[in-house]
């Protein structure tokens, strides 16, 4: 289809395909949805048992994937930055859900924006060490907005709380999203992009990205593009945002669309050896005698030695 912009045409595409995708994932994002997910259904049993609504802050300042792949977790609403919060729209679903089942989980990514476009969670006048404003919270915003709607008289009506302000909680998953051990499908695609990236630079390839591709006859595979193809004017590389076909406004959930997006990723993105990692080294008897062994402090000792 063609539309015209200042007089110039642009051309976009009438129907939208998961195979026309430049670089479906990227390894890191299983992991930090598997994290986050787990999380939520960790806060659901105290939502549940103590009849409270919970809003649950995952990363994504400027992109919702996250908080899209953790649908898995299964939250009541998906809240994304690049949908702004419709404020009586939020209101009515979660007074819906809590009337049928005493209990709410609601999701938001931390760059969550209000219906003046602007970032729900204060800013701060300090930044973090990349530079990024800190925001103090879009969970603790959102929480905020929910106890000025809903109020008190509703939840001593349901004799479930005193009071809004004790019914509404917030969580952050916080940093536990972007550590520990990868799971499979990254540490296995990973270390295939790595390996892509060598045969780029042996074929003299420079100014180039590795990518994950997909499509319907080969599932994942290995390309990679030009990297300016990303750039935008100024030469900057932007954060991927949701597309608004993986996005259900009214639901606020993933469409389907979205969840045929997240099913090629997570269906074997967890491997028996994830779970038998855990079994292995969480509870190994060891830990309670021998202190944490990093490799960085190897690496350290050695430096210090050649050094020397």
């Amino acid at each position: 289809m063609k539309d015209d912009v200042d007089g110039e045409p642009t051309y976009r595409r009438a129907t939208f395909d998961l195979e026309y995708m430049i670089n479906y994932v990227t390894p890191g994002y299983a992991t930090a949805v598997f994290d986050a997910a787990m999380g939520i259904q960790r806060v659901r049993t105290t939502a549940e048992s103590h009849h409270r609504i919970a809003s649950v802050e995952v990363m994504g300042r400027h992109s919702g994937y996250i908080a899209l792949g953790v649908v898995y977790g299964q939250p009541d609403l998906i809240l994304i930055p690049e949908v702004p919060l419709h404020v009586d729209l939020i209101a009515e679903q979660v007074l819906e859900l809590y009337d049928r089942q005493k209990n709410v989980v609601i999701v938001c990514g931390e760059g969550l924006k209000g219906e003046d476009g602007r970032e729900l969670g204060a800013q701060k006048a300090s930044t973090d060490p990349a530079g990024n404003i800190q925001l103090s919270g879009a969970a603790e915003s959102l929480r905020h907005i929910l106890i000025d709607c809903i109020g008190d008289d509703f939840f001593q009506i349901c004799r479930r709380s005193e009071s809004a302000s004790a019914a509404i909680f917030t969580r952050k998953v916080g940093h536990a999203q972007r550590g520990g051990r990868p799971i499979l499908f990254d540490r296995f695609y990973a270390a295939q992009l790595g390996g892509k990236s060598v045969d780029m630079l042996l074929e003299g390839q420079n100014n180039a990205i590795a990518t994950l591709q997909w499509n319907r006859e080969e599932g994942f595979y290995l390309d990679s593009i030009d990297a300016n193809a990303l750039r935008d004017q100024w030469g900057h590389i932007h954060a991927r945002y949701v597309h608004p076909r993986f996005y259900d406004r009214d639901r606020l959930a993933p469409s389907r669309t979205g969840t045929d997006y997240l099913l090629q990723i997570f269906s074997q993105a967890l491997g028996h050896d994830d779970v038998e990692n855990i079994r292995r080294t969480l509870f190994d008897s060891g830990n309670l005698f021998r202190p944490y062994h990093s490799v960085n402090t190897d690496v350290a000792r050695r430096i210090r030695y050649l050094s020397e």
